[in-house]
């Protein structure tokens, strides 16, 4: 049964690794993209895109958070 819990364990730390909030956004980004594709948008682009702000969003987080302490 450990090495269940240390293969998930693996797993999650590989995919949400620091910041739970970038891991969402990339899934809602992936969904959004997925469903405009079904509707039959070219959209390529709205994955990069959200890539881009969720990376300012993330710097940003951080810089305040150093700027306190």
């Amino acid at each position: 049964m450990n090495w269940i819990r240390s293969f998930v364990m693996f797993w999650y730390d590989f995919i949400v690794g620091d910041d739970w909030r970038v891991a969402l956004g990339v899934v809602v980004g992936l969904g959004a993209t997925a469903g405009l594709v079904h509707a039959g948008v070219n959209a390529w682009w709205l994955l990069p895109i959200v890539v881009a702000v969720l990376l300012g969003l993330s710097v940003r987080r951080v810089m305040l958070a150093a700027r306190q302490s």
